[in-house]
């Protein structure tokens, strides 16, 4: 309660002192649209729900070089590498487990059917980002299946302008990487293409690595009706030392794919606005327990993704109202879990009202969902309606005043086993194929202020978490199994504050600060021995400050302040310094300049202090 008290006093004493100030040079922030979500289409200023926005500036001038990096700059948000480069990472939201937050490029949903494990392995390079939408809570409800505790949605450029760059960069652990864009704008089309290659010979024994990756987008037109097209496809090989498994399983090695297509469009008549997309995604893994001797251990798993998406918005007598629905098929071949197929249907609709003169706002809604295959491994009558499940939820807003919002959501999210929970088997681990969706009924109250120069974001949740997946024994000569019988409850809040203003001669200067605070009760279980250890962010500080010197020199410094739930601690700051010249741009990026010892997951020590050196050559 005095974390609480304090943070809102710090916001009181913030806010009097930006009202109090004005300033002659008119700072603009972004009013935030939400076109490539299903929502109903609010600015930032108006929606009801905790959502937070990494902007194209942001990602600019950030010291980070992958979107691994760039979303551990945000409170609420755990990032678990495995070594440089966001290797092997792992993307969770306000304590959730690594497959319990939904990621989308493009509005997509992206996750991976084999394992969550590999969730990130799409990510698109910063070059191609226009923005990232980040929705925390129940209000990710409407994306359906694994957005538990929120959801991701990366937004590739929307405006593709004449431009070529070439990037190249050098630094520790001999890191080489090289990258080229081109953006063309035609006649009634455009194209964006990017090509980045990274390797380095690793920050320790058997971490080297290879990365691929590729990037198309298009704008075209049918009949007058413009088309977006994206094609991305990303391949990695390194070496996974002590990854998985135990830490002292040291010549692990993995091989994995990531692609993907997607159609979309948006047709407007008058009030009605209609979504389709069309799209296919595809995952491949190949690991070895043994990298000289793959005959040992070796896995080879390729999962497929097919689906169609229509969302559907318009006003009526209430206010606006959405509907959508997203039909996808997934398959999978597998030498260790086999072949599988599933069909999924997700169902939405949400009715927006407003009153007093649109200062009270409420949003219920429902989500539905079927899965061909769930009541099949619950021994149930298989059938269509024993195969739905509903996940009603509500939104609500009162604006006190044009630039400060009360909000409050409560809602039901779920998530969907993944298939290694399902089928894996190996000496040491068995899966479960009766296991059930773990589902979670989360409530928020918040409070948030955006003006010119200044935005706030101030919340309260608590997420109540049953059927929950561990891998459990009762003797120790037994194989960990999984099985649903957890139960977590999850508190929190969160504050995140940004502000822009000028600084004597300086330019523009950013202030980004963060704050996440976590506290979870594990329910015991009646087995004897479980695998499930809670090691969430505790406490999470983050901060980012960049200042502009000219219109040729700009600098950023990165803190980031962790306590896990273990009790571990650990401080990491990063710097990045970037110089203009004509068409030129060299920059110097350090990492982890306190040289901090620590580990994010499975007890990976990361990288030291370690740098960058880059060049970037763009005509426009």
């Amino acid at each position: 309660m005095k974390k609480i008290l304090l943070a809102v006093l710090i916001f009181q004493s913030i806010a009097s002192y930006v009202n109090a100030q004005e300033n002659k040079k008119e700072i603009k922030l972004d009013q935030v649209e939400l076109m490539s979500s299903p929502r109903i289409e609010l600015d930032k200023a108006d929606n009801s729900i905790s959502m937070l926005t990494i902007s194209n500036e942001e990602i600019k001038q950030s010291t980070a070089t992958n979107v691994s990096e760039l979303l551990q700059q945000v409170a609420g948000i755990d990032i678990r590498r495995r070594g440089a480069e966001g290797m092997q990472a792992d993307l969770s939201i306000r304590g959730g487990s690594f497959d319990q937050t939904l990621l989308l490029i493009d509005g997509i949903k992206v996750e991976d059917p084999q394992t969550g494990h590999h969730t990130m392995n799409m990510t698109i390079p910063l070059e191609v980002i226009e923005k990232i939408e980040i929705i925390k809570g129940s209000a990710s409800r409407i994306y359906g299946q694994n957005a538990f505790t929120g959801a991701v949605n990366i937004i590739t450029k929307k405006k593709i302008k004449n431009d070529i760059s070439i990037e190249l960069s050098d630094g520790s652990f001999d890191q080489k990487r090289g990258s080229f864009t081109i953006q063309k704008e035609l006649k009634d089309s455009d194209i964006l293409f990017n090509y980045s290659r990274k390797e380095s010979d690793g920050y320790r024994y058997n971490t080297d690595f290879e990365n691929d990756e590729f990037f198309i987008k298009s704008n075209f037109k049918i009949k007058d009706q413009k088309i977006s097209a994206i094609g991305a496809f990303n391949e990695r090989k390194f070496g996974a030392n002590g990854f998985y498994a135990s830490p002292a399983a040291i010549e692990q090695y993995e091989e994995t794919q990531a692609s993907l297509i997607g159609f979309s469009t948006t047709y407007r008549s008058n009030d009605l606005i209609l979504k389709p997309k069309l799209y296919w995604k595809r995952n491949q893994d190949m690991y070895v327990y043994l990298r000289q001797d793959p005959s040992v251990y070796r896995n080879l798993h390729i999962s497929n993704k097919v689906g169609i998406e229509i969302n559907a918005s318009t006003s009526n007598l209430l206010g606006n109202i959405g509907l959508g629905f997203d039909l996808s098929n997934v398959s999978l071949e597998s030498n260790n879990l086999g072949e599988r197929k599933r069909t999924m249907l997700n169902m939405f609709i949400e009715q927006q009202v407003k009153l007093n003169n649109d200062k009270f706002d409420f949003t219920p809604g429902v989500a539905i969902t079927y899965f061909s295959d769930v009541s099949t491994q619950l021994n149930y009558q298989n059938n269509f309606f024993n195969n739905l499940f509903f996940y009603p939820g509500m939104d609500l807003g009162y604006r006190l005043e044009n630039n400060l919002k009360l909000y409050s959501n409560i809602g039901f999210t779920y998530r969907i086993p993944t298939y290694t929970d399902l089928f894996y088997t190996s000496p040491t681990t068995l899966g479960n194929e009766n296991l059930k969706l773990e589902k979670a009924l989360t409530k928020e109250i918040g409070l948030k202020y955006l003006k010119d120069k200044f935005n706030f974001n101030f919340s309260l949740y608590q997420r109540d978490a049953s059927d929950i997946i561990d891998y459990v024994r009762n003797n120790e000569a037994d194989p960990w199994q999984a099985n649903n019988i957890r139960e977590i409850n999850t508190n929190g809040f969160e504050l995140n504050m940004g502000y822009k203003f000028y600084l004597g001669s300086f330019r523009i200067q950013n202030i980004n600060i963060g704050y996440s605070y976590i506290e979870e009760e594990l329910f015991e279980t009646d087995f004897a021995f479980s695998r499930y250890a809670l090691n969430s962010l505790k406490n999470q500080i983050t901060g980012t400050y960049t200042f502009e010197i000219n219109e040729k020199i700009y600098s950023t410094v990165a803190y980031k302040n962790a306590e896990r739930s273990n009790e571990e601690k650990y401080t990491v700051i990063d710097f990045r310094t970037s110089y203009k010249l004509d068409k030129f741009t060299f920059s110097v990026i350090l990492n982890n300049i306190l040289d901090t010892e620590y580990s994010e997951t499975n007890l990976v020590p990361m990288p030291g202090f370690n740098s960058l050196v880059e060049i970037n050559y763009s005509i426009n």
